[in-house]
């Protein structure tokens, strides 16, 4: 395929990027903004496939490794449940950084091959790329990998943390300036692998001190790592779509950190630099006591919301394990039939990603004009006859106005303490993701429905026809 004829094809797969960011930025057009990227990613692909040259063996490994990389991307995808997919998200964005520490390394190797100069005389703009883009990916790869043991539970949620641990991060992070200026100095390989190693190291050490109630603006932010990363690489390869995709990538990932640091009273230079300001999520539990609550079964909750004008929906991460949504679904329909005004309130945070709830309720089928985000639907609680929440908990914890030693104080929450009743979904008293006990479980207005979420959506539902 001539340079030229593949300039193009890059450049409308970029477009076709372009038109997907904007697609996906409103529920109405983002099936077709998804397929605008699937194509684009087809054409991208493609062109990198056919520019290898002819059937020579590297021909034959590339489209090896593609069907072998393909072929378990779709399965994974295909069987992962809407609950992991956060977990499924940190998992191939360790991937799409440890491949630009692989392309890197490719090329600081074998330079030639990517006409990049010689070993130990590479282009100066070149190394300077590569170098940025392997400890950029390098971070990403080992953050990802503390994001993702922390969202599978494996590892605590709560913050790690250490003395001196700012400052030897600041340190090693000056380091990585001076490793890169050094290696672009003398193209030492020592220095180069030093550098990829020191950055590794970095990306443990500044997700380890982010707690679980800031886990949503981590994803966020290792995406926008994982678009520079490929950026870098891609001025290193000469990509044209590469550059553009990491870009697009990188800038949208650093926006949306940015709005949903907004959005959690969270400031974002504190959360990528690792945790500054991070609190002790134990003293709360510590210091808890036995409160008493009121606990109501599936005919207490009908009762109420039969008799009721209003009715705002909560869903949080435990409607996403119950797998709710559609049981949820057909209760609201039921309301409906009897006369009940139903709106959908959605925390920017709430799940374990951006737009989690979004999408489960998309699944659904629930019709976008019935859900609300935060800063819409607030001031309605107040005139609500009932509030139904389904699994959300840090996100309503009304601590978050009150209380300046826990570690979501500052965080708008929905005011559904507000509300005349609040009937509350939940397994059990534990605490959320957060790591802190919810005021709201004790206030007078609220009545706990110990089940599955998805069992008492379906009981609520019976007792309602």
């Amino acid at each position: 395929m001539s340079a030229n004829l593949s300039a193009i094809l890059y450049l409308i797969s970029g477009v076709l990027f372009i038109l997907a960011l904007r697609g996906l930025s409103s529920p109405e057009t983002s099936r077709q903004g998804n397929l605008f990227g699937i194509i684009g990613m087809i054409i991208a692909v493609t062109v990198t496939f056919l520019s290898v040259g002819n059937f020579t063996l590297g021909f034959i490994y590339v489209l090896l490794f593609l069907v072998i990389g393909g072929s378990i991307g779709a399965f994974i995808a295909y069987r992962i449940p809407m609950t992991a997919m956060p977990e499924l998200v940190a998992g191939f964005h360790s991937l799409v950084g440890l491949a630009a520490v692989f392309v890197a390394i490719s090329a600081f190797i074998n330079p030639e091959a990517f006409n990049l100069g010689t070993p130990n005389n590479i282009k100066l703009a070149s190394l300077i790329e590569m170098a940025i883009g392997a400890a950029i990916g390098a971070i990403t790869f080992s953050g990802s990998i503390i994001a993702f043991l922390k969202l599978q539970g494996i590892m605590s949620g709560a913050p790690i943390t250490f003395r001196g641990q700012h400052l030897l991060n600041a340190l090693i992070l000056i380091s990585i300036i001076v490793l890169v200026f050094y290696l672009c100095s003398t193209q030492s390989s020592k220095l180069f692998w030093i550098l990829i190693a020191v950055s590794f190291l970095i990306g443990f050490l500044i997700i380890i001190p982010i707690g679980g109630a800031d886990m949503p603006v981590v994803i966020s932010m290792l995406n926008s790592y994982s678009g520079w990363a490929a950026a870098g690489i891609g001025f290193t390869l000469e990509n044209t779509a590469l550059i553009i995709t990491g870009a697009l990538v990188g800038s949208s990932g650093a926006i949306l950190s940015y709005i949903m640091c907004k959005g959690m009273n969270r400031s974002f230079f504190n959360v990528i630099l690792g945790g500054f300001g991070a609190t002790d999520q134990t003293s709360n539990n510590q210091n808890k006591e036995q409160k008493p609550v009121k606990s109501g079964n599936a005919d207490d909750a009908a009762f109420l919301m039969k008799n009721a004008s209003s009715v705002i929906i909560v869903p949080g991460y435990g409607m996403a394990v119950a797998q709710a949504q559609h049981a949820l679904r057909e209760m609201v329909d039921t309301l409906k039939k009897n006369d009940i005004k139903v709106s959908y309130a959605i925390h920017p945070v709430a799940g374990r990603m951006p737009g989690h709830m979004n999408v489960l309720l998309a699944e659904a089928n629930v019709p976008y004009d019935e859900v609300f985000e935060l800063e819409e639907i607030n001031n309605d609680f107040i005139n609500a006859d009932v509030a139904f929440v389904i699994g959300a908990n840090d996100v309503t914890n009304p601590v978050a106005k009150t209380d300046p030693q826990s570690p979501i104080y500052g965080m708008p929450v929905l005011d559904v303490e507000k509300c005349k009743s609040v009937l509350f979904v939940k397994r059990s008293l534990s605490p959320g993701y957060a790591g802190i006990d919810n005021e709201l479980f004790y206030k007078e207005n609220t009545l706990m429905l110990f089940a599955d979420a998805k069992k008492m959506t379906e009981e609520i539902t019976k007792n309602l026809d």
